[in-house]
């Protein structure tokens, strides 16, 4: 049986699977067929799924509703009232659920408070997407994106600091690992 905690304000709907550690904070609504990982914490006023897949260390910040379609990787990181859609033309008197589109958050991403994730797409393993940023369009690995469209400024390392390179090589302030640039892809090394 897991050990994870719930607050009495919440709800959390039958055939949900919750891993240990994780925190379910005021006003949130969990619902049916969804896979929540270990360790994650979700503010007040989330509503998750359903059928959406959680990975392990995850943070979701308050106000935050994560739709069908959605797939979220270990240690991402949501901020405040982000959003995310998963109809390209949505109106009211037409049903479109039959075209939800998938939008994938790689492990250690970061997306900014009141950023907007436009379904479709995928957001690359330790990008960070500043907040209010729009994302119409898949974002690289390592990639910093900002505004509205959002466009990509520079490149960011798995802690989070933006990456200077020289002769194609840049350096984390933090921790001194080293990353490569080459052909418009960062890899660690």
């Amino acid at each position: 049986m897991s050990d994870f905690f719930v607050h009495k304000s919440s709800y959390v709907d039958d055939n949900v699977s919750i891993g240990n550690g994780t925190k379910i904070w005021h006003f949130s609504h969990i619902m049916k067929e969804t896979i929540i990982g270990e360790n994650c914490s979700f503010g007040q006023n989330c509503v998750v799924g359903p059928s959406v897949t959680i990975g392990n260390g995850v943070k979701v910040q308050n106000n935050i509703s994560i739709y069908k379609g959605v797939t979220i990787e270990d240690d991402v990181f949501l901020g405040p009232s982000m959003v995310f859609t998963n109809v390209i033309n949505p109106r009211s008197f037409i049903v479109r659920r039959d075209e939800f589109k998938d939008t994938l958050l790689k492990k250690g991403c970061s997306i900014g408070a009141n950023a907007t994730i436009v379904c479709g797409n995928t957001i690359g393993q330790y990008a960070f997407i500043g907040a209010g940023a729009v994302v119409i369009k898949d974002i690289p690995d390592f990639a910093l994106v900002v505004g509205n469209p959002s466009r990509q400024i520079g490149w960011v390392s798995i802690s989070g600091h933006k990456l200077n390179f020289k002769d194609g090589i840049a350096y984390c302030p933090e921790t001194n690992e080293k990353y490569t640039l080459l052909k418009g892809t960062v890899v660690k090394e």
